[in-house]
């Protein structure tokens, strides 16, 4: 160890280490503990290393603290931080670099348990959806089932294999198996694959990793079915909708779509056109409420557009016509006119495409737009105000509880909230 005494602040060097301890470390990492005054990380990471006599600093659940103890060490001597795996993949390495600085920090990685998973899996994974449910809710895997042949999951106590089995059955994703992967690169390590029926009943140790993976690699398959029975009148929750990752997810949320429905008015034979479709939640919404009209989607990202026809048959819903293209050059001209327009997205030609849909609506019909943005916002009211109407303009601003898994309490998740804008054709 260094003898140095206080001073400038040292770097932090944060260093992946595996389940197998001091064995899964390079030279460099090695060196870097056994130079350090300090050493912090798990009790679990700290035990491999008993011969260090040095200060100690045990990471827990409060990171902040952790985050403030390493910092004043840091200004005492040289600082070794033991993450788990990679410290830069849903690790400690990316926190500590936003608190301390990306200049105060430098991160030796190791093989992250995800990585070692899927070897041990032997399922390819550049093309997986990598998921963390550890502290976060199951919805963030129920998005991105049925969009990936593979998926990773990262566990905790509370979403474990047998309640992600159970997720997956629930959601209709029932074309998956479940590979379980326990105490990674230790001497204990466990691998099972298995049905998730199976999995269901399944015990794993508090150390695990889930791949879900398709029994039939290859095109992406048609999503299970819903059984609309499981479905109320309206308001369809968006974990029952196969869509991309949250992060690139085109779906109107479940508060936002309630509003714009609402604004929308329909009858039971209304002709529907659904501009910037997404993934097709409004659509599918609009086809059960107008059960005896029809509904026409467009939707320009092909990646989206895939996954309509999963979400149409997935829910048995025939009155959708969906054309992948831009409005309003593609696809609306081929429509009859509409009695109410719902506007999702205007791939920039928001004028243009406000002014076909609001010249073919029908009298009387209504336009609703969803605009999640300012500029947005400004153009659609000048539109209409240029056209003669002023619109109902409503701002949802919604909040979900979250779990935090860790204490037992409850969090509000903000979403972005969204203005809805209604329009009728020839009044208010």
């Amino acid at each position: 160890m260094s003898t140095a005494g206080a001073g400038a602040p040292r770097e932090v060097v944060v260093v992946g280490i595996g389940d197998a301890g001091r064995s899964s470390l390079s030279e460099e990492a090695l060196g870097v503990v056994r130079g350090a005054d300090v050493l912090a990380g798990g009790e679990r990471h700290l035990a491999f290393f008993p011969e260090f006599h040095g200060e100690r600093i045990v990471l827990k659940d409060k990171m902040a603290e952790a985050a403030g103890a390493i910092d004043a060490a840091r200004r005492r001597g040289s600082v070794a931080v033991l993450a788990s795996g990679d410290p830069l993949f849903y690790g400690i390495g990316a926190y500590l670099a936003r608190k301390l600085g990306r200049d105060a920090v430098r991160i030796l990685p190791n093989v992250s348990a995800m990585q070692l998973a899927f070897a041990r899996a032997r399922v390819a994974w550049q093309d997986a959806a990598l998921v963390s449910l550890h502290g976060r809710p199951m919805e963030n895997l129920t998005a991105v089932l049925g969009t990936r042949d593979a998926i990773g999951v990262f566990t905790d106590g509370t979403n474990t294999p047998g309640a992600i089995a159970r997720a997956c059955l629930d959601s209709g994703a029932r074309d998956y198996r479940m590979v379980v992967c326990e105490n990674l690169g230790g001497s204990d390590e466990k691998v099972r694959e298995m049905a998730l029926a199976e999995a269901v009943q399944a015990e794993a140790g508090p150390l695990n990793v889930v791949i879900l993976r398709r029994e039939e690699s290859g095109a992406p398959k048609e999503a299970s079915p819903i059984d609309p029975a499981s479905l109320g009148a309206v308001g369809i929750p968006d974990d029952r909708f196969v869509y991309r990752s949250p992060d690139k997810a085109l779906i109107t949320k479940l508060e936002v779509r309630l509003v714009s429905l609402a604004a929308m008015r329909l009858r039971p034979s209304d002709t529907v056109w659904d501009v910037g479709a997404g993934s097709g939640a409004v659509a599918i919404e609009c086809a059960r409420l107008a059960p005896r009209g029809k509904v026409f989607a467009i939707e320009k990202n092909r990646p989206d557009f895939d996954l309509i026809a999963s979400n149409l048959s997935r829910f048995g819903v025939a009155n959708v016509t969906a054309v992948c293209g831009r409005a309003p050059e593609e696809g609306l001209g081929l429509w009859p006119d509409p009695d109410a327009v719902f506007v999702g997205g205007s791939g920039g030609e928001l004028d243009a495409l406000l002014g076909t849909c609001l010249a073919r609506l029908k009298p009387g019909g209504r336009l609703v737009l969803n605009a999640a943005t300012l500029e947005t916002l400004a153009g659609a009211t000048a539109f209409f105000r240029k056209a003669g109407l002023r619109p109902a303009v409503t701002l949802v601003q919604a909040s979900r509880g979250v779990e935090i898994a860790a204490v037992g309490l409850t969090r509000f998740e903000a979403l972005n909230p969204v203005y809805v804008l209604a329009a009728r054709k020839g009044g208010a």
